[in-house]
């Protein structure tokens, strides 16, 4: 996965198979709605599922489409890699993070205390309500 994946051996013939798939899957959303009222529903998901399928077939078989499947393969290899904590190490992470959290609650809250007696005291006594 480390590769750069170019656009090199793209061809128009790739490019007009792409915007076919586009076409075909945007003409199945479109008949999806235009068909509302005029036809019973199993044929409009009908319309709609076989113009999806059929745009991922002519999306699959062009370059671009090779393309977006090798990625995938090669993003399953490295999602093999990864490191998964175990579950105490989850569960220790999580209690450190909660505990860390309220320790900067309490010294923002500390802060804000702090600024807020100054201002006070800076203004005589004021107060900022109405």
């Amino acid at each position: 996965m480390n590769e750069v994946v170019g656009q090199e051996g793209v061809t128009g013939v790739d490019k007009a198979k792409l915007w076919a798939a586009i076409l075909i899957a945007t003409a199945g959303v479109a008949a999806f709605y235009i068909l509302k009222g005029d036809q019973p529903e199993w044929v409009r998901w009908t319309v709609f599922a076989g113009a999806l399928l059929v745009g991922a077939l002519v999306f699959a078989v062009s370059r671009y489409g090779r393309d977006f499947g090798k990625f995938v393969l090669d993003a399953r290899i490295e999602l093999y890699k990864v490191f998964w904590p175990t579950r105490q190490e989850t569960g220790t992470m999580t209690v450190v993070v909660f505990v860390f959290v309220i320790i900067m609650a309490l010294f923002f809250w500390g802060i804000d205390s702090l600024l807020a007696w100054a201002t006070g005291s800076i203004l005589g006594g004021q107060s900022s309500g109405g």
